[in-house]
């Protein structure tokens, strides 16, 4: 049986629903990447959107971190931010960078992409910035997740790699077997392995902490699958940016999708509640509840 797709509204047609995230909380947090913007949406069904200090900031992907608070990217103009829980936003810049993907660290810090610089960035919860410096030139490190091993795993979307870096500051890089696979989204199996998504080649992709690597074409190769989340019941949840629908990859390969009921909705950001329910973020202004 398919699932049960509802569509909640959460911002305006150009504000941007962009990246999702369970809050410390147990709150929906979700980025408006064109408004300057974080709305969070309560269990209850309450809204909330806090405005941050520049409309242009281009917050992206953001997640949980160690002290309570939201820590988000601000790709436009190259900071990093913090959310607290009652609404205090406070920003740190890393400049010419171009941040995006964030995680937790294993080490209480938050890690992000640099997009524009070929690093990985490191943030302290007392905002001291550092760098690891990657040994690729224009790799566009994209989406960043924390994996079984306590290293910091990442996709390279222009080297059709991903990266691996240790708390200690040494990286290996695994490149991919398709040319232009260009990977972005990067989940924590619940197999211990790490599971991605190749926008450029329409795959899922799979790579073991030893960098065995398994690539699983979708149906449709021009979906452009985008983002992706571990289900905690097996498989992960992805997103069919340029298909407009959500799939599910079973540890096994094995892959399923479903068509969002609003045409040319652009899902990008996805996440899987603790209660198992998957919440996706449609760049159209709304949030996409999918149940089984």
């Amino acid at each position: 049986m398919p699932p049960i797709v509802t569509e909640l509204p959460v911002a305006g047609l150009g504000d941007g629903p962009y990246a999702i995230t369970v809050g410390p909380d147990g709150a929906l947090w979700c980025t408006l990447v064109h408004a300057g913007a974080i709305v969070r949406l309560a269990p209850g069904g309450d809204l909330r959107r806090h405005d941050l200090d520049d409309p242009g900031c281009g917050p992206a992907l953001l997640t949980a971190g160690p002290d309570g608070a939201l820590w988000y990217t601000r790709m436009r103009d190259h900071r990093v931010g913090r959310l607290a829980p009652d609404g205090t936003a406070t920003s740190w810049a890393v400049p010419a960078a171009g941040p995006y993907g964030i995680t937790a660290g294993r080490d209480g810090a938050l890690w992000f992409t640099e997009m524009a610089a070929d690093r990985i960035g490191r943030i302290t919860t007392d905002g001291e910035v550092s760098h690891v410096e990657l040994p690729v030139t224009g790799g566009m490190p994209s989406m960043i997740v924390t994996g079984p091993d306590d290293a910091l795993w990442f996709t390279l979307n222009q080297a059709d790699a991903v990266g691996r870096v240790t708390l200690d500051g040494t990286v290996e890089v695994h490149p991919l077997p398709t040319v232009g696979a260009a990977p972005v989204g990067v989940t924590c199996g619940i197999d211990g392995a790490l599971w991605f998504v190749e926008i450029g080649a329409g795959q899922v992709g799979r790579i073991t902490v030893d960098g065995e690597v398994r690539e699983y074409p979708l149906p449709d190769r021009s979906a452009r699958p985008h983002a992706i989340a571990a289900d905690p019941a097996g498989g992960c949840w992805f997103t069919q940016w340029g298909g407009n629908r959500v799939g599910h990859v079973t540890a096994e390969g094995r892959i399923e999708e479903y068509r969002l009921p609003t045409p040319a909705s652009e899902p990008h950001g996805i996440t899987v509640a603790p209660d198992g329910v998957v919440w996706v973020a449609l760049e159209t202004g709304a949030v996409a509840r999918v149940t089984r």
